[in-house]
């Protein structure tokens, strides 16, 4: 790890269908030193499966997760509800922000009421919010 500009966190997690918005904000994380490894996911089932699948291993789980809420198949909030059923340690050491373009106050009501989510941040991620996590 570079120590002159350290990262914040090792891992973060996107999970986000739009292809343009993961890419900048992956970018951006990476450019600003906000994470060491950022993974990418278009699809909320498949960024699932990979908790699932290393909840044992926390070398390999992200520390901060941010959530789209409209995707196909799968959506943040049917992925939130999966997630709640993950291995509390992990969830102990993650946080969680639903980051959305919508406008809708149930919506926004409905994220951060969430247990598991730490706070609803409009699109597009910022460097600014970034600091602030």
């Amino acid at each position: 790890m570079n120590e002159i500009n350290p990262t914040k966190f090792e891992t973060v997690m996107i999970i986000d269908d739009n292809n343009i918005d993961l890419y900048v904000a992956s970018r951006l994380m990476v450019k600003n030193n906000f994470s060491k490894n950022v993974l990418e996911y278009s699809f909320a089932q498949h960024a699932l499966q990979y908790l699932r699948e290393n909840q044992g291993n926390e070398s390999l789980l992200p520390q901060v997760i941010f959530v789209d809420i409209y995707m196909p198949v799968m959506s943040g909030f049917q992925f939130m509800e999966a997630y709640d059923a993950l291995d509390d340690r992990f969830k102990n050491s993650c946080k969680v922000y639903i980051i959305s373009s919508t406008i809708d106050d149930m919506d926004i009501d409905r994220a951060k009421n969430d247990v598991n989510v730490v706070a609803f941040k409009e699109k597009p991620i910022t460097k600014g919010f970034l600091e602030s996590v």
